[in-house]
């Protein structure tokens, strides 16, 4: 039963990864041309420990600004090689989820940081996919619910 759940959980998590080309946030359009695209490669992050965690926001699509929930959030985390990766939702972001991960170097450079967190490597980067959740609801589960459920806000 255990090894079923692990299946089903990779395979979940294999379709809610996104590793985009594109630059989440400056008017391109969502992609899905993969960064990453071996299991082996998916399952070594689906279960790297994370270290930081910064949420963070930038404008919405097509604003110069934002204003407090007229903005979109989501958590940078850091691994414990260093490398980084945003997990965030979104209306359509995903396949089979709505919260996706993106390599950071594909961030726009208009996000901000609004609150930094130091796990230590206790949590994994499908516990931040996890808490963000599948279903997109602009009133009821958000971008800012993910991140700050992410964030045990």
């Amino acid at each position: 039963m255990m090894c079923l759940k692990i299946a089903l959980s990779l395979a979940v998590f294999s379709a809610v990864l996104l590793l985009t080309e594109c630059s989440w946030g400056t008017g391109g359009g969502n992609s899905y041309s993969y960064d990453l695209s071996k299991m082996s490669d998916l399952r070594k992050l689906y279960n790297s420990k994370v270290y930081q965690a910064e949420r963070m926001t930038r404008p919405l699509e097509g604003l110069s600004f934002q204003a407090g929930k007229l903005s979109h959030s989501g958590v940078r985390v850091t691994l414990e090689d260093g490398t980084k990766w945003l997990v965030h939702k979104g209306d359509g972001y995903g396949i089979s989820s709505q919260t996706v991960v993106v390599a950071a170097r594909h961030m726009a450079s208009n996000w901000k940081v609004i609150e930094v967190k130091n796990f230590r490597g206790t949590k994994t980067v499908s516990d931040f996919v996890k808490e963000g959740g599948t279903d997109y609801s602009l009133i009821f589960d958000n971008c800012h619910d993910a991140s700050g459920r992410m964030m045990g806000s």
